[in-house]
C-alpha cells in the first residue's frame, strides 16, 4: 500500500498577485501536500492602502514588494503572465504567453479594474491611483505643472467619497504646499474639491462616521460636492451636475468593476457583478475552482482584510480535505475600517466602536505593520513599515529632494 508521502502532490494554481493570492500562496507553502503555482500579471505586490501616499510624496517603496522577495526560499513557482481562460474539462489554466498550466485546485483572486461608467472624456482626462504607474504619473503631473507655471492649478478635483478619495483629498493640499516651498514657489492658496454622488461620504458606514470625516475635510480646506453627479470631463474642466469646474487635475477614485477575466468565462454574477460562490467559496457547481477577495460575492468583499481572511479560509479547507476531515462553511468576518484624513488623524470603525483623531492614526500605523507581517517575516515587515513612517522623496521631474 502506498504511504501518504508517496501520494502525488495536489497541483494548486493561484491567479492574482494581490492580498488574497499572495496570502494563499504563502499559507499553502507551509503545507507538504501542495505543489503551488502563482500566476500574476505583474512582478510586484501592491500594498493598495499606501498608493495614495505614493501619489502625495511617498516613494513607491512604501507600496510595492517584489514577488521574488515575498517568495524567496518558498516552494512557490511564480509565473508573470496574464490568465486568459479556464479549460474546465481538461483542468488547465490558459495563459497569454506561457503554456497552459494543469491544476487540481484553482484559486482566483484577480482584483478589480477601474470603471468610468461611460462618462464622456473621463478616462482620457483624469488621473488614477489604482496602480503604481498611475500614482507616479499623478505625482509627476503635480510637479511638472508647478514647475512649468510656477503656481498651482486652479482646482484639484478628487472624485469619489470612499476611503481612497478621502485619503487623497486629505493629503494632497499639504503635499502641494510643501512641494511649492521646496520648489521655491511663492505660496498660493490651493483649492481641493471632493465630489461624491451620494448625500454623504462613506455611504456604507453609519452616518456619524461620514459626517465626522466631512467636518475634518472641511477643516483641512477641502470643498465638498455631495449628492453631485459627474457628467463629463475635458482637459480644462469637469462637469458636475450640469455645472463646469475648471481644472487640469481630475483624479478618479469612484468606480471599480469586477475583473474582465470573469465576464469572458462561464461564471454567474450577483447584482453587484460579483461572482456567486457556495459556502466554501467555490464557483457554484464546481468543487475545484475557488473565488476569493474582491471578485467573490461575500458581505465584505473589497477590503484587503477580507481577501486575507478568504485566503486563510480556503487554505484551511484544502488542508482539511487532504486529511479527510469535514470542511468548514464560510462565515464572513467584518473588517476594521480605518480611514486616514490628513496628518495624524484617522477614522476607525471597529464593530460598534467608532474612534477618530490621533489615536485612530496610531491604529492605522499598527494596522499597516500587521498587514506587512501577514505577508513577510518580522525583519522584512519591520523594514517595510519603517519606510512608510520615515521617508524621503525626490521630485519626479527635477530630482530635488523633498524631505
Amino acid at each position: 500500500m502506498a504511504s501518504k508521502q508517496d501520494t502525488p502532490k495536489q497541483k494548486v494554481v493561484i491567479v492574482g498577485g494581490g492580498f488574497g493570492g499572495v496570502r494563499a500562496a504563502l499559507e499553502l507553502a507551509k503545507e507538504s501536500f501542495a505543489d503551488i503555482t502563482l500566476v500574476s500579471d505583474r512582478p510586484e505586490f501592491y500594498y493598495y492602502p499606501a498608493l495614495y501616499h505614493t501619489a502625495t510624496g511617498g516613494s513607491e517603496v512604501h507600496s510595492v514588494i517584489s514577488l521574488a522577495q515575498l517568495f524567496s526560499n518558498k516552494p512557490v513557482r511564480v509565473i508573470i503572465d496574464t490568465a486568459t481562460r479556464i479549460d474546465r474539462l481538461g483542468k488547465h489554466l490558459l495563459l497569454k504567453d506561457a503554456p497552459p498550466i494543469e491544476y487540481d485546485k484553482l484559486v482566483l483572486s484577480l482584483g478589480v479594474v477601474t470603471n468610468y461608467f461611460g462618462i464622456p472624456g473621463l478616462q482620457e482626462n483624469s488621473y488614477g491611483i489604482k496602480t503604481i504607474a498611475e500614482a507616479e504619473q499623478l505625482k509627476r503631473h503635480l510637479h511638472a505643472q508647478l514647475i512649468a507655471q510656477h503656481e498651482p492649478d486652479l482646482n484639484y478635483i478628487v472624485v469619489g467619497g470612499g476611503p481612497t478619495g478621502i485619503e487623497l483629498a486629505g493629503d494632497i493640499g499639504a503635499y502641494l504646499k510643501d512641494a511649492m516651498r521646496k520648489h521655491h514657489i511663492t505660496h498660493r492658496a490651493v483649492h481641493i474639491d471632493l465630489v461624491e454622488a451620494m448625500p454623504h461620504l462613506m455611504p456604507r458606514m453609519p452616518k456619524p462616521v461620514g459626517r465626522a470625516i466631512e467636518r475634518r475635510l472641511r477643516k483641512l480646506g477641502v470643498k465638498l460636492y455631495l449628492n453631485s453627479k459627474v457628467e463629463g470631463a475635458s482637459a480644462e474642466e469637469l462637469t458636475v451636475s450640469g455645472k463646469p469646474i475648471r481644472s487640469h487635475t481630475i483624479i478618479w477614485t469612484a468606480g471599480m468593476a469586477n475583473n474582465p477575466f470573469f465576464t469572458a468565462q462561464d461564471f454567474t454574477f450577483s447584482g453587484r457583478k460579483k461572482v456567486l460562490v457556495d459556502e466554501f467559496l467555490r464557483q457554484e457547481g464546481n468543487k475545484d475552482i475557488f473565488i476569493i477577495g474582491d471578485n467573490a460575492e461575500t458581505p465584505y468583499s473589497g477590503m484587503a482584510q477580507t481577501a486575507i481572511y478568504d485566503a486563510d479560509f480556503v487554505v484551511h479547507n484544502l488542508r482539511f480535505e487532504h486529511e479527510g476531515r469535514p470542511k468548514l462553511a464560510y462565515r464572513p468576518k467584518e473588517p476594521v475600517y480605518i480611514t486616514p484624513v490628513g496628518h495624524e488623524w484617522a477614522s476607525v470603525v471597529w464593530g460598534d466602536i467608532h474612534l477618530r483623531g490621533k489615536f485612530g492614526w496610531l491604529l492605522r500605523n499598527a494596522a499597516d505593520f500587521k498587514a506587512f507581517l501577514d505577508l513577510e517575516s518580522l525583519p522584512q515587515a519591520t523594514e517595510q513599515w519603517a519606510t512608510v513612517l520615515n521617508h524621503q522623496d525626490l521630485c519626479p521631474v527635477c530630482q530635488t529632494k523633498l524631505v
